[in-house]
């Protein structure tokens, strides 16, 4: 409200963004303020759709999840996390407590919700609701039975073709005019959403900036209401509501006559939003601690770039190594680039952030050139690519100035490994990290194996003649069992985290956090950790791991080509079949994850696995 206390208004901002690690948006008081309102009467348009054109729960959940910019979980799916109950809730007070708004029966409940609920199918909390497993498989609705069925694949041919699209607005654009059912319901519903937050400004926040803002942060669209309608064209998607009869929103109308006929604009470098009050435009609020890499690369920060990465300069002495691949997947450009980055940072940074703004931050290695490499022989290629990629992680890991690598979402693999040989990790809170090599029938042979051993050794102190293998082993089985952190906390329990690593509750601070980080590791006189080897377990080790997997392989809890997978891992983990407490060297220890690594990529199972993977996104236990 306008009398709030602007003190309390900032207090309550701080801690929701830095304690709690959420995006605050600024609302007014009204039922089920802006993203429930517009997120439920979205959901309701879906429904009513869903039975005007005979559409099945399956075909609305394929059309309304990434091939929108949706969550994956889409429309149903959503409905069974959160519970019908809930969603049935919020449809109620919206109808209840919304008498003025000319759209009111939309939230009206249908009474397919009515029937569900009657029978308890609420969703996960129940165990049925649009979805449920049965033996193992999952069913999904027939809301024209009420029966569960074994889930059907969509059969929408438009679907497909939009696939292969990979520019969003294109694929939008391709689907919202396909003749068929697909094209008929994105359309429609599309179109009812963006007219309904067009005509709830300022009914429900002062500005379309807090709008989107909402719809991207509460239901992670890719893109808000008012972005999508700049994404699709604002004159082109209200000649089309026109030729339909339909009504065009006032606050649309204002845009194309009094403004530039898009909701927001760049002027002068920076990002302005077309302001409901004034019917000019400003600028959109800044957001402290937060950094675009995007508007960097716009201001000319770019200091060198391929296709696989570019470093951009971060301000106040930081650089930041950006990856940029499809899933930002480690491949030749991107090693490229590493060395490059290091080689401007030596000579004019005082410090490096490995961080990005994609999906995920890295996936590993590039699977698909790595299995052509295999299948035509090329073993001296991947040799030298590995090679590579270890000087590259012991650079990092010795490098004179500090190296804060910022992971968030999926780390693995090579991705994970890229983290390990930095001076500091600043990871978001939500960091699903690991070495996951083992499904694909391999090993971490980028300095994985050899890092965490060495880190599992060293937590004995000097002088302290204590046994190493519980230590080796404790390695060992992480590596081999792909042990994923479901959040950065675990991440230190798996050791992929250590003291003096830190976590940023906001994924949006991540990377201004990791570059206050860096600055901080500089200031306080910075200096590389020695060089120094280590402990085996050696033989005895290796025999006690040996003995172990030949215990489970022939209780059937791990297949032939675990075993060898495993044997192959235990190997380098122990150091090979060297005496017990036998002091080694990291150089050493990647010779003998290189030699494992291209024994198993030849091996015809792990071809298997990683073929099958490609294929289905599944892994496969052979």
């Amino acid at each position: 409200m306008p009398e709030t206390d602007r003190a309390v208004v900032e207090t309550a901002t701080y801690w929701g963004e830095r304690q709690l690690g959420k995006g605050i948006v600024y609302a007014h008081d009204r039922p089920n303020f802006i993203a429930n309102r517009i997120g439920s009467y979205g959901f309701r348009r879906a429904v009513h759709l869903m039975l005007d054109l005979g559409l099945t729960i399956e075909d609305v959940d394929e059309l309304t999840g990434p091939l929108i910019g949706r969550p994956r979980s889409a429309t149903f799916r959503t409905t069974d996390l959160v519970g019908l109950d809930t969603a049935i809730a919020v449809s109620e007070n919206s109808y209840r407590n919304l008498s003025d708004d000319p759209e009111r029966d939309v939230f009206i409940v249908p009474d397919l919700f009515r029937e569900m609920a009657r029978r308890g199918w609420l969703g996960e909390k129940s165990g049925s609701g649009f979805y449920k497993r049965v033996d193992g498989e999952i069913y999904a609705l027939d809301h024209r039975t009420m029966e569960y069925r074994p889930r059907q694949k969509p059969k929408l041919s438009s679907i497909e073709a939009a696939r292969l699209i990979e520019d969003p607005a294109k694929r939008l654009r391709q689907i919202l005019s396909a003749p068929d059912k697909a094209g008929q319901f994105l359309w429609q519903l599309t179109s009812s959403i963006l007219s309904y937050a067009a005509k709830r400004v300022p009914e429900i926040a002062d500005d379309v900036v807090n709008v989107d803002r909402a719809m991207k942060w509460g239901f992670a669209w890719d893109a808000g209401p008012f972005e999508t309608w700049d994404l699709l064209g604002v004159a082109e998607l209200a000649t089309r509501l026109e030729g339909e009869g339909r009504e065009v929103p006032d606050l649309v109308r204002s845009v194309l006559t009094q403004g530039e006929g898009r909701f927001y604009r760049k002027r002068n470098g920076a990002d302005e939003f077309f302001d409901v009050a004034t019917r000019k435009y400003a600028s959109v609020p800044e957001r402290p601690n937060v950094v675009l890499l995007p508007k960097l690369k716009e201001q000319g920060r770019t200091v060198a770039a391929n296709p696989g990465a570019s470093l951009l300069d971060l301000g106040d002495g930081i650089a930041c190594l950006e990856f940029h691949s499809k899933m930002n997947t480690l491949g030749e450009d991107t090693l490229r680039m590493i060395h490059r980055s290091l080689d401007e940072v030596r000579k004019g940074f005082d410090g490096l952030v490995i961080g990005n703004h994609g999906p995920e931050f890295s996936a590993g290695a590039n699977l698909v050139l790595m299995l052509m490499e295999a299948q035509e022989g090329n073993w001296d290629d991947i040799a030298m690519v590995l090679r590579q990629f270890q000087r590259l992680n012991l650079t990092i890991r010795y490098f004179e100035k500090p190296v804060v690598a910022a992971p968030f979402g999926r780390t693995l693999a090579g991705g994970c490994e890229i983290c390990l040989p930095c001076a500091r990790v600043q990871a978001a809170a939500e960091t699903y990290m690991g070495l996951v090599e083992t499904g694909m029938g391999l090993i971490p042979a980028g300095g994985g194996t050899t890092e965490m051993v060495r880190r599992a050794v060293l937590r004995v102190p000097a002088g302290v003649d204590a046994d190493v293998f519980p230590m080796v082993r404790f390695a060992f089985e992480t590596i081999a069992l792909a042990k994923v952190s479901m959040s950065a906390e675990e991440a230190f329990g798996l050791g992929y985290l250590r003291e003096g690593d830190g976590i940023s509750m906001n994924g949006d601070h991540l990377l201004a956090d990791a570059k206050e980080v860096c600055r901080t590791l500089m200031r306080s006189g910075f200096r590389p950790p020695l060089r120094q080897t280590f402990k085996t377990a050696g033989e005895r080790g290796l025999a006690a791991i040996e003995a172990y997997l030949y215990l489970m392989k022939s209780a059937g809890q791990i297949s032939e080509h675990d075993a060898h997978v495993s044997a192959r891992l235990a190997y380098v983990a122990c150091g090979g079949r060297v005496p017990y407490g036998t002091d080694v060297s990291e150089e050493y220890m990647h010779d003998l994850e290189r030699e494992a690594f291209i024994s198993l990529l030849g091996h015809p199972r792990t071809q298997e696995r990683i073929r099958h993977f490609l294929q289905t996104g599944r892994p496969l236990r052979n």
